[in-house]
Protein backbone atom coordinates (compact mmCIF):
# COMPACT_ATOMS: atom_id res chain seq x y z
CA UNK A 1 0.00 0.00 0.00
CA UNK A 2 1.36 3.42 -0.95
CA UNK A 3 2.05 5.98 1.72
CA UNK A 4 -0.61 8.69 2.11
CA UNK A 5 0.53 12.10 0.87
CA UNK A 6 1.51 14.80 3.32
CA UNK A 7 -1.22 17.47 3.25
CA UNK A 8 -0.79 21.14 4.09
CA UNK A 9 -3.00 24.20 3.65
CA UNK A 10 -2.16 27.74 2.57
CA UNK A 11 -4.16 30.94 2.07
CA UNK A 12 -2.90 33.26 -0.66
CA UNK A 13 -2.99 36.97 0.16
CA UNK A 14 -3.18 40.12 -1.93
CA UNK A 15 0.13 42.00 -2.06
CA UNK A 16 0.39 45.77 -1.66
CA UNK A 17 3.82 45.95 -3.34
CA UNK A 18 3.54 43.50 -6.25
CA UNK A 19 2.47 44.69 -9.72
CA UNK A 20 1.80 42.72 -12.91
CA UNK A 21 1.23 44.71 -16.11
CA UNK A 22 0.21 43.19 -19.41
CA UNK A 23 1.78 44.43 -22.63
CA UNK A 24 -0.13 44.79 -25.89
CA UNK A 25 -1.57 41.38 -26.83
CA UNK A 26 -0.77 40.05 -30.31
CA UNK A 27 -2.91 37.58 -32.26
CA UNK A 28 -1.37 34.23 -33.15
CA UNK A 29 -1.34 33.02 -36.76
CA UNK A 30 0.32 30.16 -38.61
CA UNK A 31 3.03 31.27 -41.04
CA UNK A 32 1.63 29.00 -43.78
CA UNK A 33 -2.00 29.97 -43.29
CA UNK A 34 -4.79 27.39 -43.12
CA UNK A 35 -3.90 23.74 -43.63
CA UNK A 36 -6.95 22.01 -45.07
CA UNK A 37 -5.21 18.62 -45.27
CA UNK A 38 -4.45 18.69 -41.54
CA UNK A 39 -7.79 20.30 -40.72
CA UNK A 40 -6.36 23.48 -39.17
CA UNK A 41 -7.45 27.11 -39.57
CA UNK A 42 -5.05 29.95 -40.33
CA UNK A 43 -4.93 31.03 -36.69
CA UNK A 44 -3.99 29.45 -33.37
CA UNK A 45 -7.48 29.12 -31.98
CA UNK A 46 -6.72 27.89 -28.46
CA UNK A 47 -3.95 28.45 -25.92
CA UNK A 48 -3.92 26.54 -22.64
CA UNK A 49 -0.20 26.35 -21.81
CA UNK A 50 3.12 27.73 -23.08
CA UNK A 51 6.63 26.33 -22.72
CA UNK A 52 10.03 27.17 -24.14
CA UNK A 53 11.33 24.77 -26.79
CA UNK A 54 14.85 25.84 -27.69
CA UNK A 55 14.56 29.32 -29.21
CA UNK A 56 10.84 28.79 -29.86
CA UNK A 57 7.73 28.77 -27.70
CA UNK A 58 5.40 25.77 -27.77
CA UNK A 59 1.74 26.68 -27.26
CA UNK A 60 -0.57 23.85 -26.20
CA UNK A 61 -4.17 23.89 -27.45
CA UNK A 62 -6.92 22.21 -25.44
CA UNK A 63 -9.37 21.65 -28.32
CA UNK A 64 -6.98 21.24 -31.28
CA UNK A 65 -4.68 18.26 -31.85
CA UNK A 66 -1.71 20.43 -32.74
CA UNK A 67 0.99 22.29 -30.83
CA UNK A 68 1.67 25.80 -32.15
CA UNK A 69 5.45 26.36 -32.24
CA UNK A 70 6.02 30.10 -32.21
CA UNK A 71 9.06 31.98 -33.53
CA UNK A 72 9.18 35.06 -31.24
CA UNK A 73 11.26 37.00 -33.77
CA UNK A 74 8.46 36.91 -36.37
CA UNK A 75 5.45 36.20 -34.11
CA UNK A 76 4.33 33.47 -36.52
CA UNK A 77 3.82 29.83 -35.68
CA UNK A 78 4.01 26.48 -37.36
CA UNK A 79 1.86 23.53 -36.31
CA UNK A 80 3.37 20.43 -34.77
CA UNK A 81 0.64 17.92 -35.53
CA UNK A 82 -0.68 15.47 -32.97
CA UNK A 83 -2.59 12.39 -34.12
CA UNK A 84 -6.13 13.03 -35.35
CA UNK A 85 -8.95 11.24 -33.55
CA UNK A 86 -10.60 8.11 -34.93
CA UNK A 87 -12.76 10.21 -37.27
CA UNK A 88 -9.73 11.99 -38.74
CA UNK A 89 -10.52 15.25 -36.92
CA UNK A 90 -8.09 17.59 -35.17
CA UNK A 91 -10.54 20.30 -34.07
CA UNK A 92 -13.16 19.80 -31.36
CA UNK A 93 -16.06 22.10 -30.55
CA UNK A 94 -19.83 22.37 -30.39
CA UNK A 95 -20.08 23.07 -34.12
CA UNK A 96 -18.46 19.70 -34.89
CA UNK A 97 -20.51 18.04 -32.12
CA UNK A 98 -17.34 16.40 -30.83
CA UNK A 99 -16.23 18.55 -27.89
CA UNK A 100 -16.42 15.59 -25.52
CA UNK A 101 -13.71 13.78 -27.53
CA UNK A 102 -11.00 16.41 -27.19
CA UNK A 103 -7.77 15.60 -25.34
CA UNK A 104 -8.23 18.81 -23.31
CA UNK A 105 -4.49 19.35 -22.92
CA UNK A 106 -4.36 22.05 -20.24
CA UNK A 107 -0.85 21.80 -18.79
CA UNK A 108 2.70 21.18 -19.99
CA UNK A 109 6.07 20.51 -18.38
CA UNK A 110 9.58 20.66 -19.81
CA UNK A 111 11.63 17.66 -18.70
CA UNK A 112 15.35 17.92 -17.89
CA UNK A 113 16.21 16.25 -21.22
CA UNK A 114 14.20 18.80 -23.20
CA UNK A 115 11.10 16.71 -23.87
CA UNK A 116 7.71 18.31 -23.41
CA UNK A 117 4.84 16.50 -21.71
CA UNK A 118 1.36 17.94 -22.23
CA UNK A 119 -1.25 16.73 -19.74
CA UNK A 120 -4.99 16.29 -20.11
CA UNK A 121 -7.17 17.99 -17.52
CA UNK A 122 -8.70 14.75 -16.24
CA UNK A 123 -12.13 16.42 -16.18
CA UNK A 124 -13.57 13.40 -18.03
CA UNK A 125 -12.26 9.87 -18.77
CA UNK A 126 -11.29 10.85 -22.34
CA UNK A 127 -9.03 13.58 -20.94
CA UNK A 128 -6.71 11.27 -19.00
CA UNK A 129 -3.80 11.20 -21.43
CA UNK A 130 -0.29 12.60 -21.70
CA UNK A 131 1.28 13.70 -24.97
CA UNK A 132 5.09 13.36 -24.98
CA UNK A 133 6.95 15.46 -27.55
CA UNK A 134 10.57 14.53 -28.26
CA UNK A 135 13.30 17.14 -27.84
CA UNK A 136 14.65 16.56 -31.37
CA UNK A 137 13.89 18.98 -34.20
CA UNK A 138 11.22 16.70 -35.66
CA UNK A 139 9.35 16.59 -32.36
CA UNK A 140 8.05 13.04 -32.64
CA UNK A 141 4.91 12.46 -30.59
CA UNK A 142 3.84 9.67 -28.24
CA UNK A 143 0.49 9.47 -26.42
CA UNK A 144 0.38 7.76 -23.03
CA UNK A 145 -2.76 6.55 -21.27
CA UNK A 146 -2.58 7.83 -17.69
CA UNK A 147 -5.89 6.64 -16.27
CA UNK A 148 -4.36 5.13 -13.14
CA UNK A 149 -2.76 8.42 -12.12
CA UNK A 150 -5.93 10.41 -12.80
CA UNK A 151 -7.94 7.88 -10.80
CA UNK A 152 -5.74 8.57 -7.79
CA UNK A 153 -5.98 12.32 -8.33
CA UNK A 154 -9.75 12.02 -8.58
CA UNK A 155 -9.91 10.25 -5.22
CA UNK A 156 -8.45 13.34 -3.57
CA UNK A 157 -10.77 15.67 -5.52
CA UNK A 158 -13.89 13.70 -4.67
CA UNK A 159 -12.78 13.50 -1.04
CA UNK A 160 -13.11 17.29 -1.00
CA UNK A 161 -16.40 17.33 -2.90
CA UNK A 162 -14.65 18.76 -5.98
CA UNK A 163 -14.27 18.00 -9.67
CA UNK A 164 -10.80 17.06 -10.95
CA UNK A 165 -9.35 19.67 -13.31
CA UNK A 166 -5.56 19.79 -13.79
CA UNK A 167 -4.75 23.19 -15.34
CA UNK A 168 -1.01 23.61 -14.83
CA UNK A 169 2.19 21.69 -14.23
CA UNK A 170 5.87 22.44 -13.64
CA UNK A 171 9.10 20.66 -12.88
CA UNK A 172 10.32 22.29 -9.67
CA UNK A 173 13.46 20.87 -8.11
CA UNK A 174 13.03 17.14 -7.70
CA UNK A 175 9.23 17.26 -8.10
CA UNK A 176 6.62 17.44 -10.81
CA UNK A 177 3.92 19.75 -9.46
CA UNK A 178 0.36 19.48 -10.80
CA UNK A 179 -2.00 22.43 -10.29
CA UNK A 180 -5.63 21.58 -9.63
CA UNK A 181 -8.04 24.37 -10.50
CA UNK A 182 -11.02 25.21 -8.32
CA UNK A 183 -13.95 24.92 -10.71
CA UNK A 184 -17.12 26.85 -11.44
CA UNK A 185 -19.92 27.85 -9.11
CA UNK A 186 -21.88 24.65 -9.61
CA UNK A 187 -18.99 22.20 -9.99
CA UNK A 188 -18.63 21.23 -6.36
CA UNK A 189 -16.23 22.72 -3.84
CA UNK A 190 -13.66 25.14 -5.33
CA UNK A 191 -10.58 23.02 -4.59
CA UNK A 192 -7.28 24.62 -5.65
CA UNK A 193 -4.25 22.52 -4.89
CA UNK A 194 -0.69 21.66 -5.85
CA UNK A 195 -0.05 17.93 -5.98
CA UNK A 196 3.57 16.75 -6.02
CA UNK A 197 5.04 13.71 -7.74
CA UNK A 198 8.68 12.64 -7.49
CA UNK A 199 10.45 13.68 -10.71
CA UNK A 200 12.63 10.57 -10.86
CA UNK A 201 9.61 8.31 -10.39
CA UNK A 202 7.70 10.31 -13.03
CA UNK A 203 10.52 9.90 -15.57
CA UNK A 204 10.65 6.14 -14.97
CA UNK A 205 6.88 5.90 -15.28
CA UNK A 206 6.87 7.65 -18.66
CA UNK A 207 9.04 4.85 -20.05
CA UNK A 208 6.80 2.13 -18.61
CA UNK A 209 3.40 3.65 -17.72
CA UNK A 210 1.91 0.47 -16.29
CA UNK A 211 2.87 1.07 -12.70
CA UNK A 212 1.51 3.51 -10.17
CA UNK A 213 2.71 7.02 -9.50
CA UNK A 214 2.64 8.13 -5.89
CA UNK A 215 1.39 11.55 -4.86
CA UNK A 216 3.91 12.65 -2.26
CA UNK A 217 2.47 15.95 -1.06
CA UNK A 218 -0.70 18.01 -1.47
CA UNK A 219 -0.84 21.73 -0.80
CA UNK A 220 -4.43 22.94 -0.56
CA UNK A 221 -4.48 26.62 -1.55
CA UNK A 222 -7.26 29.11 -0.84
CA UNK A 223 -7.21 31.68 -3.66
CA UNK A 224 -10.41 33.45 -2.62
CA UNK A 225 -13.38 34.47 -4.76
CA UNK A 226 -14.77 37.47 -6.66
CA UNK A 227 -18.53 38.15 -6.56
CA UNK A 228 -19.09 34.55 -5.50
CA UNK A 229 -16.92 33.16 -8.32
CA UNK A 230 -13.90 31.19 -7.06
CA UNK A 231 -10.43 32.16 -8.23
CA UNK A 232 -8.70 29.11 -9.68
CA UNK A 233 -5.22 28.19 -10.86
CA UNK A 234 -4.69 28.40 -14.63
CA UNK A 235 -0.93 27.76 -14.98
CA UNK A 236 2.50 28.13 -13.39
CA UNK A 237 6.17 28.46 -14.28
CA UNK A 238 9.54 28.32 -12.54
CA UNK A 239 11.93 31.24 -12.88
CA UNK A 240 15.70 31.05 -13.40
CA UNK A 241 16.28 31.66 -9.68
CA UNK A 242 14.03 28.74 -8.73
CA UNK A 243 10.88 30.61 -7.70
CA UNK A 244 7.44 29.35 -8.71
CA UNK A 245 5.04 31.86 -10.27
CA UNK A 246 1.40 31.17 -11.04
CA UNK A 247 -1.65 32.57 -12.81
CA UNK A 248 -5.18 32.30 -11.44
CA UNK A 249 -8.50 33.43 -12.91
CA UNK A 250 -12.05 33.83 -11.67
CA UNK A 251 -14.11 32.37 -14.53
CA UNK A 252 -17.88 32.55 -14.10
CA UNK A 253 -18.59 29.03 -15.36
CA UNK A 254 -20.87 26.32 -14.08
CA UNK A 255 -18.33 23.49 -13.84
CA UNK A 256 -15.05 22.05 -15.14
CA UNK A 257 -16.49 21.37 -18.60
CA UNK A 258 -17.96 24.82 -19.22
CA UNK A 259 -16.51 28.20 -20.22
CA UNK A 260 -17.62 31.59 -18.96
CA UNK A 261 -16.63 35.25 -18.67
CA UNK A 262 -13.49 36.07 -16.71
CA UNK A 263 -13.99 38.49 -13.82
CA UNK A 264 -10.35 38.83 -12.77
CA UNK A 265 -6.93 37.38 -13.52
CA UNK A 266 -4.12 37.34 -10.97
CA UNK A 267 -0.38 36.74 -10.91
CA UNK A 268 1.18 35.19 -7.84
CA UNK A 269 4.40 33.98 -6.24
CA UNK A 270 4.73 30.85 -4.12
CA UNK A 271 7.54 31.16 -1.58
CA UNK A 272 10.22 28.54 -1.09
CA UNK A 273 8.98 25.81 1.18
CA UNK A 274 5.37 26.67 0.32
CA UNK A 275 5.28 28.95 3.33
CA UNK A 276 3.35 31.82 1.71
CA UNK A 277 1.64 32.85 -1.51
CA UNK A 278 1.03 36.43 -2.61
CA UNK A 279 -1.04 37.68 -5.54
CA UNK A 280 -1.84 40.83 -7.48
CA UNK A 281 -4.40 41.62 -10.17
CA UNK A 282 -3.04 41.57 -13.72
CA UNK A 283 -3.55 45.04 -15.20
CA UNK A 284 -3.82 46.14 -18.80
CA UNK A 285 -1.50 48.89 -20.03
CA UNK A 286 -4.20 51.45 -19.12
CA UNK A 287 -4.19 50.28 -15.51
CA UNK A 288 -7.48 48.39 -15.50
CA UNK A 289 -7.78 44.73 -14.44
CA UNK A 290 -7.63 42.52 -17.51
CA UNK A 291 -10.59 40.39 -18.44
CA UNK A 292 -8.49 38.15 -20.67
CA UNK A 293 -8.43 34.48 -19.79
CA UNK A 294 -4.69 34.02 -19.27
CA UNK A 295 -4.16 30.27 -19.38
CA UNK A 296 -0.42 29.91 -19.91
CA UNK A 297 2.73 31.48 -18.48
CA UNK A 298 6.44 30.91 -19.15
CA UNK A 299 9.35 32.62 -17.42
CA UNK A 300 11.82 34.74 -19.36
CA UNK A 301 14.89 32.84 -20.53
CA UNK A 302 17.19 35.60 -19.26
CA UNK A 303 15.77 35.60 -15.76
CA UNK A 304 14.31 39.11 -16.12
CA UNK A 305 11.03 40.40 -14.68
CA UNK A 306 8.98 39.51 -17.75
CA UNK A 307 6.93 36.46 -18.66
CA UNK A 308 5.32 35.22 -21.87
CA UNK A 309 1.59 34.67 -21.34
CA UNK A 310 -1.14 33.39 -23.65
CA UNK A 311 -4.87 34.06 -23.58
CA UNK A 312 -7.53 31.65 -24.80
CA UNK A 313 -10.51 33.54 -26.23
CA UNK A 314 -12.88 30.52 -26.02
CA UNK A 315 -14.14 31.49 -29.49
CA UNK A 316 -12.86 29.14 -32.21
CA UNK A 317 -13.14 31.79 -34.91
CA UNK A 318 -10.87 34.25 -33.03
CA UNK A 319 -7.06 33.90 -32.74
CA UNK A 320 -5.59 33.29 -29.33
CA UNK A 321 -3.31 36.04 -28.00
CA UNK A 322 0.24 36.26 -26.69
CA UNK A 323 1.65 39.11 -24.60
CA UNK A 324 4.48 40.01 -22.28
CA UNK A 325 3.70 40.31 -18.60
CA UNK A 326 5.99 42.58 -16.55
CA UNK A 327 6.13 41.84 -12.85
CA UNK A 328 7.70 44.24 -10.36
CA UNK A 329 8.07 44.20 -6.63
Amino acid sequence: MSKAPRIRTLTATQSAWLTATLGTPRPLYYAGGADDAAGLPAHVRAASAIRRRGTRLAIVQDDVNAIAVLDPSTNTARPLLLPADTTGTRMFDKAHDNKKRKLDLEACVTLPDGRLVALGSGSSPYRERFVIIAADAAGSVRIVEAGALYAELRVHAEGRGAELNIEGAVVHGDSVRLLQRGNGKHGGAPWNAILDLALEEFLDWLEDPKGRLTIQRILDVDLGAIKGVPVGFSDATVTADGRMAFLACAEDSADALSDGPVLICRFGWLDAGDSAAVMTDVLDADGRPTRLKLEGIEASADGGPTFDVVADMDRPEVPSLIARLTVLG
